[in-house]
């Protein structure tokens, strides 16, 4: 039993490790062949996983700006940088 959970295991971390790995031109179709597989796109965590790698690239065509949180209005405006002098002698 303990060699079938540890086959388990380093089946599914190879899995997860290709699928990070894989370029999003593979990936793409890959996501939505196993969409129409039966029992995978009904619903569920995998299913938009899946969904979400589907789909089209976004605006730059990495996968960060999708998981950032909404930023607060006027988050990316400028601050002013202040220097302060160390006094004494040099």
């Amino acid at each position: 039993m303990q060699h079938l959970v540890v086959g388990l295991l380093v089946v599914l971390c190879s899995v997860y490790a290709l699928w990070s790995l894989m370029p999003a031109a593979l990936r793409r179709p890959l996501a939505g062949w196993l969409l129409r597989a039966p029992g995978v796109g009904q619903g569920g965590r995998l299913a938009s996983v899946l969904r979400r790698a589907a789909a089209g690239p976004n605006a730059c065509g990495c996968d960060g700006c999708d998981a950032r949180p909404a930023a607060r209005p006027g988050a990316d405006a400028a601050v002013p940088i202040r220097i302060l002098r160390k006094s004494g002698k040099r």
